[in-house]
């Protein structure tokens, strides 16, 4: 769907390099920029098997790596060259650091008028904060998020996994989307995209900022419960498993209590409102736990399914990747790869009906297609790669 777009990705672990393999899934061109001397820092981030990041290889797939310093001159021309040629920048370096190579925004625009540059920084590219090194432990932080995670009486809660980058990541691909179809359908200009780490995960947390501006309500950590809907908690089973639940309909609410024996509840107003319920949903928790609990998981999902209720098993990564479901969507595939032979990674997420992602190749050796990037976009001949190689420009 991609074909014919070429992205430069000259970003450093994970929210902008993850947008630009979301564009690689589906054909673009992404050629991975890193330094000479070590690459990627993601590449050692993580886990590791015979020393090499796994991953790296997941989030670097389908992309072609070139090495170029460009903390020196040669490297800094040497990019805006490749600029020349490309429809995208990826980047995630310190403002201040790219005003100082020359390759900001308005330097890499002097050279392609249509470049379309994405720059994901921890705080954006403007404000007394701009210059500050961020990661996404501090977007956590700073969205809100953290402070309402966790059990009430605990402390705020951070995630163990790359939720901040994550979620600036999606923002950032489809940003490029839009700015490219601005670009060429609009006849609009080229134009930078700034991306943070904190407003992207903030803005999924309408419902605090909405109970704050219009009833004065600071949201605290209340376990797995959530003020909107009851029930709305996990649940664990007589064999020691669990299983998550949610009444965020009143007709899914109302079904809960018909299938845990409960039908009486369904004529109580207490219980029957869904305001009311809310009132008591401490309540409501504690009749549905104690049912469940005498239940194992498999009698519990059993019996819920054929009520139709809102219910799922918690799955550890061991059950997800046995799942049915996922298992007959493909959401996971086995991969080949010349380092660790073969790799299994999450397949590309959004499926079409006349196109399909795909997973080419895993994340390259550093520097792999140093030859081929720069002698057919640049016409550098092979003495003059061995050159700039020896001189540590590549």
């Amino acid at each position: 769907m991609l074909d014919g777009l070429r992205v430069l990705d000259l970003a450093t672990l994970a929210a902008a390099p993850l947008a630009a393999t979301y564009l690689g899934e589906f054909g673009a061109e992404v050629i991975k920029v890193e330094q000479p001397t070590g690459g990627d820092p993601i590449r050692t981030w993580g886990a590791q098997r015979d020393d090499v990041g796994l991953m790296w290889k997941s989030v670097s797939r389908n992309k072609k790596s070139i090495t170029l310093d460009l903390r020196v001159t040669e490297g800094q021309d040497l990019l805006r060259r490749l600029v020349t040629t490309a429809d995208v920048v990826v980047t995630n370096t310190r403002p201040q650091t790219l005003r100082k190579w020359d390759l900001d925004y308005p330097k890499l625009r002097a050279v392609n008028e249509r470049i379309v540059m994405l720059h994901i920084t921890g705080f954006g590219l403007t404000g007394p904060k701009s210059e500050r090194p961020g990661f996404g432990t501090l977007g956590e932080a700073m969205s809100g998020f953290a402070h309402i995670t966790g059990e009430a009486q605990g402390p705020p809660t951070l995630p163990p996994f790359m939720l901040a980058d994550g979620v600036a990541s999606l923002n950032a691909a489809y940003a490029v989307l839009m700015a490219l179809y601005h670009r060429d359908v609009h006849g609009g200009p080229g134009q930078l995209i700034d991306i943070n780490l904190v407003d992207p995960l903030t803005r999924l947390l309408e419902q605090t900022l909405l109970s704050y501006d219009q009833l004065g309500i600071v949201a605290q950590r209340a376990g797995n419960r959530w003020d909107i809907s009851a029930p709305r908690n996990t649940y664990r089973t007589a064999d020691g498993k669990w299983l998550a639940m949610s009444g965020s309909s009143p007709a899914l609410a109302l079904r809960v209590f018909r299938a845990i024996g409960r039908a009486d509840l369904i004529d109580d107003a207490d219980f029957a409102d869904p305001q009311n319920r809310l009132a008591r949903a401490r309540e409501v928790d504690d009749i549905v736990a104690a049912w469940v609990s005498q239940q194992t998981l498999t009698e519990a999902m059993k019996i819920f399914d054929a009520e139709q209720v809102a219910a799922a098993p918690v799955y550890d990564i061991a059950d997800l990747v046995q799942d049915e479901q996922l298992r007959h969507r493909e959401v996971f595939v086995p991969v080949d790869d010349d380092e660790l032979g073969t790799m299994t990674v999450q397949a590309p997420v959004p499926r079409f009906s006349a196109a399909q992602g795909r997973v080419a190749h895993l994340g390259p050796r550093l520097g792999a297609h140093n030859t081929e990037v720069y002698g057919e976009l640049l016409g550098l001949s092979g003495d003059d790669i061995d050159d700039l190689r020896r001189r540590g420009v590549l």
